[in-house]
């Protein structure tokens, strides 16, 4: 089994055309990117929001366990029976499944921004709009960019179902082998996606190395663990 699955690694034939690794590996990450993004979009303004107002912190627990709760290719496949084959019924699946990480990070991050600041910008006559843009949300984006860096994890483990609903990326190609019993084939699919997801973890990381001081990713992880 492992010499087959580098041999089907290593043939040059798959990493070659549309159906090649490549151009696969390419449409995988416009899902997961684009997917990510538009989460990213709904879920952190909202979480922020919460956070900031100490308002409906039950309805982000409440909201986040259920849609964690929902099976991304059930999902898919009713937004499929009602929507139609296509990109918009699995991208908003994985919209879906990426929200609740990302919604939880920004709510967490800003509740949890240090008392001792925010005391000290509430007596310097800092208004709600100023403590949150000055104070909480650079406390925050720790919390905020680990959201981003779990969903997008998630996403990319998952993206594989858009297979099933007639589109491409890495699926497909594990869809196919499947089709054929070829494991060789589902095995190097399985082996692409999760070096995609380190990959792209290692990226997130760089950039929340390079946007947020070690000190505040130090306080983040204490105030998460806390929390």
């Amino acid at each position: 089994m492992f010499a087959e699955l580098i041999a089907w690694l290593i043939d040059p034939a798959h990493w070659r055309g549309p159906d090649g690794i490549p151009a696969q590996t390419l449409l995988h990450l416009y899902y997961c990117v684009v997917s990510v993004a538009a989460a990213s979009v709904l879920a952190i303004p909202l979480g922020v929001w919460i956070g900031h107002t100490g308002r409906g912190g039950v309805f982000v627990v409440g909201v986040s366990n259920a849609l964690r709760a929902l099976p991304t290719l059930g999902l898919v496949t009713l937004l499929v029976l009602g929507f139609g084959l296509g990109e918009v019924p699995a991208l908003a699946g994985l919209v879906v499944l990426a929200v609740p990480a990302i919604l939880s990070g920004a709510h967490a991050g800003v509740r949890n921004a240090p008392p001792d600041a925010v005391d000290a910008a509430r007596g310097m006559g800092m208004t709600p709009r100023q403590r949150l843009w000055q104070v909480e949300l650079p406390t925050a984006l720790p919390l905020i960019l680990g959201g981003v860096r779990s969903a997008m994890l998630q996403v990319v483990a998952t993206a594989a179902v858009a297979a099933y609903v007639g589109l491409g990326g890495l699926g497909r190609i594990l869809l196919d082998g499947l089709k054929v019993s070829d494991y060789a084939q589902m095995a190097s699919a399985a082996i692409v996606i999760a070096v995609l997801a380190v990959l792209l973890d290692l990226v997130l990381a760089g950039v929340t190395r390079l946007l947020v001081p070690r000190g505040l990713t130090t306080a983040a992880r204490q105030g998460g663990s806390r929390g």
